[in-house]
């Protein structure tokens, strides 16, 4: 399955009747604008007044260097945060002191410096949107993961580039994203590796960093040994994002509740083909926009460095 191109060069994927793309056109489908209304305080006040309050925040953080003209920068953080500009400050500070903080995590993350959690299938984003208009995001932490190949270095940054894409989505902004953590055959040499400190750095990184409405995070095949992988994530969770933790381990049912089947494949309860869209044709899409990820990789916090 490879890439097919639009009219205007936009490249899109089928995946049985569904074409998928990175979707950045602006909400217009009544769904949605009913959605952002009604979850996200999203009318016409409200954004003129998040978008003006925000800039005049932002002008006076001198050292952040980040497109303060460019409204759909913008709405990127204040859709999440409802519209309440300081919010969306405080969020946006937090996300750019995050990757001053944790360089070697976050430097150049765009495609061609992210391939190796792509290349194995590791990280995908490109199932269908499920019932409540969510992306998935879709990770083998199990059998198809093999640290020697993919360090969990590689890993993180896959889920933070995959993450990125789906972030300039505006449906995506309204609707949130799900994730799906595959850990089927998942040894205790792979547990090794998430220390503390890496387990924190992730933690806070969802709960107080990254500009996404995190609906759920559904565990599924996971075998005896995950509650020692757990046990190094459970201090640092708030009881937000715990809640939205659910276990279904291989009960397929349980997935069901949560995630209607035409947004599954099928080996986990779904009704789509297990041989769906690799990492890597996800990867081909995401590098077509390699300068917009640059563009957005060289926003952030000065530093006292000059380097020329």
């Amino acid at each position: 399955m490879g890439l097919l191109f639009e009219s205007d060069d936009t490249p899109y994927v089928m995946l049985g009747d569904h074409k998928i793309k990175l979707e950045k056109m602006p909400i217009t489908e009544e769904f949605y604008v009913n959605k952002a209304r009604n979850e996200l305080r999203e009318t016409e006040e409200n954004i003129e007044n998040g978008l003006i309050d925000l800039r005049a925040l932002l002008k006076k953080e001198a050292n952040l260097v980040v497109p303060i003209d460019d409204d759909e920068f913008l709405l990127k953080f204040l859709r999440p945060c409802k519209f309440y500009a300081e919010s969306a400050f405080k969020k946006i500070q937090a996300y750019y002191q995050f990757r001053l903080t944790h360089k070697d995590y976050c430097r150049d993350l765009y495609p061609s410096a992210v391939r190796l959690a792509f290349d194995h299938s590791i990280v995908s984003v490109l199932s269908p949107r499920d019932q409540h208009g969510r992306r998935i995001m879709f990770v083998e932490s199990g059998e198809r993961w093999n640290p020697r190949h993919v360090p969990l270095r590689e890993v993180f940054r896959g889920v933070q580039l995959g993450l990125e894409s789906a972030m300039v989505e505006p449906r995506t902004q309204v609707c949130g994203v799900s994730v799906i953590l595959e850990l089927k055959g998942l040894s205790f040499s792979q547990i090794m590796q998430f220390t503390p400190s890496f387990a924190k750095m992730v933690v806070d990184w969802i709960q107080d960093c990254i500009p996404i409405r995190l609906k759920g995070v559904h565990i599924v095949n996971q075998p005896y040994i995950f509650n020692m992988l757990f046990a190094i994530f459970k201090p640092f969770l708030r009881e937000k994002l715990r809640s939205r933790i659910f276990f279904h381990g291989s009960d397929r049912k349980s997935l069901l509740q949560h995630i209607d089947a035409d947004a599954l494949m099928q080996r986990i309860g779904g009704s789509l083909p297990d041989d769906g869209i690799s990492g890597e044709v996800m990867w081909q899409m995401m590098h077509h926009y390699e300068e917009s990820f640059r563009r957005a990789a060289s926003y952030g916090y000065s530093t006292n460095n000059n380097n020329k």
